[in-house]
């Protein structure tokens, strides 16, 4: 599970779709509908928020959001709590905004180089709108890879 932190623009077609798939088991997970999951670390950021239930449902509504700028179809019916009003943002380090970007960046140069080349300029990306960056390594909860 993949919960990205970089602004769903950057995301090619697979990743928008994979992060709305992935970002629907978090919100069964959160609201206990699943049993899987349940330990995931990207998780415990939204575990921490006031309200997990409508922070899950505004990061699904900026993934939707940005599938309907590009003309796709995701059922906004599946968000338990759609929209980001008076939603607190999720704070997040610009370590861990550094990290997945890095991240991001491998991932679309193998798969969608064609994609990043968009982004080719992009040293500091954007954020999903439910996140606030603040200063700070990566997050405790990241398991780096390799």
């Amino acid at each position: 599970m993949r919960l990205w932190t970089p602004h769903p623009k950057y995301l090619d077609r697979q990743g928008l779709t994979g992060g709305w798939r992935e970002a629907l088991l978090a919100q069964a997970v959160l609201a206990g509908r699943t049993k899987g999951y349940q330990h995931h670390p990207q998780l415990e950021r939204f575990r921490a928020h006031p309200d997990p239930h409508r922070a899950v449902g505004a990061y699904l509504t900026g993934l939707a959001d940005e599938a309907t700028a590009r003309g796709y179809r995701f059922d906004r019916s599946r968000i338990d709590h759609p929209g980001t009003d008076a939603v607190e943002p999720v704070p997040v380090t610009a370590g861990q905004r550094d990290y997945e970007w890095e991240h991001l960046r491998a991932k679309l140069a193998a798969r969608s180089p064609e994609w990043l080349a968009r982004w080719e300029d992009v040293a500091v990306p954007d954020v999903h709108p439910l996140f606030t960056v603040r200063p700070g390594p990566l997050e405790g909860w990241e398991r780096p890879l390799g």
